[in-house]
């Protein structure tokens, strides 16, 4: 009797029909199978059908056999649930940093670890057209090359560059390279920073990774540039990923800011009790328009108790405000 047809690739066939095909609520039938089977070329009968199964069983795969009026087989878990997909697919739409291209591309990889009735319902949650999303392709690839030179502790070069007012790239310092030694990546107002330690600059320094071009991993080692470093002190320091001069401030504001505060420097900041109605905050923060601008948005509810500076220069950006209406 010769020998059927794409034997050495049926199990693999079937594995590949089930994960796609099926879930809690579809299931396939062994005739179905063995007819799906037979369109991509693989000839099967009913006993070995029932064998590859339990084989697959045997491998992992979580092959649950429904009763009704015939036997249905379908996958009943897997690596990700679908809140779990939906989660994801939440993140990549509305994370700027990736590109649209690139989102989409994501997606449909998620797509692929949930059955096709599943997947459908992840596409109906896709709006990635209309948000705000990066113009640079290379940043999905740059998050990885920094990750790689941060973990071997190796320098990086770079050109950096803005956007003028056609969109066009415009490079800093003439497209000469930048040579820092990384130290992390924050996430930060939905974009990615390289926060590094520059020969050029005393202290720490940031760079958006979307505007870096031509990363290379060079050969001279970062020595201890990390050290010491804490990812989230610096989160709370700095708003809005803006340099400046770090000092610590003194607040003094509503009850009803409380959790705003929380929020922003976490449950181990000091909130004392000032009357009523008030509390004061010490908080170490590196002074830059942003900061001015989150203390702004309380108005009244927020007061400067010190330093005598931030009260001076919240009144020039104020007047200067004012002057322009």
């Amino acid at each position: 009797m010769p020998k059927s047809t794409g034997q050495k690739l049926k199990i693999l066939y079937l594995m590949k029909i089930l994960l796609e095909q099926t879930d809690e609520t579809h299931s396939l039938s062994v005739n179905d199978l063995i007819l799906r089977l037979a369109g991509r070329g693989v000839t099967a009968e009913r006993k070995t059908v029932y064998d590859d199964i339990e084989a697959l069983r045997q491998f992992g795969l979580d092959i649950v056999m429904e009763k009704s009026k015939s036997y249905g087989y379908y996958i009943a878990g897997r690596d990700f649930e679908l809140p779990e997909l939906k989660l994801l697919v939440d993140a990549v739409v509305s994370s700027k940093f990736i590109t649209q291209k690139k989102s989409l591309e994501l997606i449909k990889k998620l797509e692929s670890l949930v059955s096709r009735h599943d997947a459908g319902k992840l596409q109906r949650q896709v709006h990635v057209h209309n948000r705000v999303k990066n113009m640079n392709e290379s940043i999905y690839y740059n998050v990885d090359a920094l990750h790689e030179a941060i973990a071997d502790g190796k320098k990086v070069s770079f050109q950096y560059f803005d956007y003028n007012i056609k969109k066009e790239r415009v490079y800093r310092k003439d497209g000469a390279l930048y040579a820092v030694s990384p130290i992390a990546l924050l996430w930060d107002d939905e974009n990615y920073y390289l926060v590094a330690h520059s020969d050029d600059h005393e202290g720490l320094t940031h760079y958006r990774v979307d505007k870096m071009n031509g990363i290379a991993k060079l050969d001279e080692n970062c020595g201890d540039a990390a050290k010491g470093f804490n990812p989230a002190d610096y989160s709370k320091k700095v708003f809005g990923m803006f340099g400046g001069e770090e000092e610590t401030v003194k607040l003094r504001m509503d009850n009803s800011l409380i959790s705003v505060v929380i929020d922003r420097f976490g449950k181990e900041v000091m909130l004392l009790p000032d009357g009523d109605n008030h509390f004061t905050v010490s908080v170490r923060v590196v002074l830059s328009p942003v900061f001015c601008g989150w203390l702004f948005q309380f108005g009244e509810m927020c007061e400067i108790v010190s330093p005598q500076s931030l009260k001076d220069e919240l009144k020039i950006r104020a007047e200067g405000f004012l002057s322009r209406l």
